[in-house]
């Protein structure tokens, strides 16, 4: 594959993800209960914590596609990094309140987003 396929197959991946993310985020505002195990009760601190993802989800997945969108690969690396170590820390959530789904997609777009962070960063 050249680089050229390589980037295309790239970006098209971290927007998705970043979609996903971001609409993940959106139905956990909605819906806060989502992300709890099953039995918990919805409180005000599990509202607070959709809306605080919320306030950082869905402005760095803007700014993830905007990126994209413009071609503007200069400040692409630092970007996904930064979005691969905030997918770290929702795995990380997500293992802790043993929601499988959480942990595990977070867990693979963190991967997906450092490896394209250094991918980007050497080209």
């Amino acid at each position: 594959m050249n680089s050229s396929t390589v980037q295309t197959v790239l970006v098209v991946a971290n927007a998705l993800a970043s979609l996903v993310s971001a609409g993940s985020c959106v139905a956990g505002m909605i819906r806060p209960g989502l992300a709890l195990p099953k039995g918990m009760a919805v409180n005000g601190g599990t509202r607070l914590y959709a809306n605080a993802y919320g306030a950082r989800a869905i402005p760095l997945a803007a700014v993830t596609l905007a990126l994209f969108a413009l071609g503007d690969r200069s400040v692409v690396a630092p970007v996904l990094a930064i979005a691969g170590l905030a997918q770290i820390g929702d795995s990380a959530i997500g293992v802790q309140q043993r929601n499988k789904g959480m942990a595990i997609c977070a867990g693979v777009f963190a991967v997906l987003h450092l490896a394209s962070a250094w991918w980007f960063h050497t080209r």
